[in-house]
């Protein structure tokens, strides 16, 4: 699943010591599988460093909540396990965490629900009443990871690699309809069945960086050394 990580800066590696107590999930690496809540906060936090806020992708590997020796905990929406979690959470300020999880996920207490927390905390609205509202708001999303060990679940996404390697190979399958007089269809599926593709494909090996020129370059002494 990609999800989405709102801030002033792109993040490419995580530090969990940057993050800050008193959060709903507690101390950690926040993101969200709907990239329109990481863009509202990117925009508040690029507005509040001066800057211009930046969404980081990122792809979680799912597979973790049915095999892991992780410790897990889902929220699948609003409930009062949710708030006396989240409560716990943001009564606690010091560095060292209200709980030993190692990934949370669930919902978020957004700007409007968090008023109505601390209403709750200060006994002014019974947790009946609390959740009796929360039943009406639209779904929101967050996936908390606590822990360096958390970490193994998240890849970053390079953006600018995956628009490099389809702008590359639409230029390369261009260049190979003309030269070998072939739809698109047929010289789509000579480019991705190639090593050249493959090594392109690779951001280890940085060819995404190179010119399209180059990669065809590539291609064409692979096919002539394959007899192709």
């Amino acid at each position: 699943m990609k999800v989405y990580h709102g801030s002033y800066v792109e993040v490419r590696a995580i530090n969990l010591s940057l993050g800050q107590p008193g959060r709903d999930f507690g101390h950690g690496f926040y993101v969200t599988k709907f990239r329109e809540q990481a863009q509202v906060w990117a925009d508040r936090k690029g507005e509040d460093n001066h800057t211009k806020g930046v969404v980081s992708e990122f792809i979680f590997d799912e597979y973790i909540w049915e095999d892991s020796e992780l410790k897990l905990i889902r929220f699948e929406t609003y409930s009062e396990s949710w708030l006396d979690f989240v409560v716990q959470n943001r009564a606690n300020r010091s560095r060292k965490q209200a709980h030993d999880f190692d990934i949370v996920e669930g919902p978020i207490a957004d700007d409007a629900v968090t008023v109505r927390v601390n209403e709750y905390i200060r006994g002014d609205i019974s947790k009946q009443g609390f959740l009796e509202e929360l039943k009406f708001r639209r779904p929101t999303h967050q996936i908390c990871f606590c822990t360096t060990a958390s970490l193994q679940a998240l890849e970053y996404v390079d953006c600018r690699a995956e628009w490099s390697i389809e702008r590359v190979g639409n230029e390369v399958i261009r260049q190979i309809m003309a030269a070998k007089k072939v739809d698109e269809i047929e010289a789509a599926d000579i480019f991705y069945t190639s090593q050249t593709f493959a090594a392109l494909s690779s951001r280890a090996t940085g060819l995404y960086l190179k010119p399209w020129q180059e990669i065809y370059e590539m291609l064409k002494k692979e096919l002539q050394a394959t007899g192709f």
